[in-house]
């Protein structure tokens, strides 16, 4: 599946990296800890997290994420709208929390373990 499928099933609102959204979604991963996703996510995820620093871009290009959703009406610092930028990873946004979003997309057939 397209990253631009959940965008739209999902209504995410997207902040950067709209020239990547053709990118194929294997899997997501839900965490907001760093060590987390750094452990367990898989190349291809797409991850969910309220977790709007920085940092999360080095994280996401190191187990290569095809996309981050901040959730619950997060947005994202400007230095990672930069970073992500540079790097065409798309951030994109809702207001939905968690739990209803992971819901959503895993009805779409997206799963945690690929």
């Amino acid at each position: 599946m397209k990253l631009d499928d959940i965008v739209k099933s999902c209504n995410l609102h997207v902040v950067c990296g709209e020239e990547s959204l053709e990118n194929e979604v294997n899997g997501g991963y839900a965490s907001d800890l760093l060590s987390d996703v750094m452990a367990h996510s898989k190349k291809g995820d797409i991850w969910v997290t309220l977790q709007v620093h920085p940092n999360i871009i080095a994280v996401a290009k190191l187990k290569e994420i095809v996309g981050i959703i901040m959730i619950n009406g997060r947005k994202p610092e400007q230095e990672t709208i930069n970073k992500a930028r540079s790097e065409r990873l798309p951030i994109m946004t809702t207001d939905l929390p968690a739990f209803e979003l992971v819901g959503k997309i895993y009805s779409m057939g997206i799963r945690g373990k690929h």
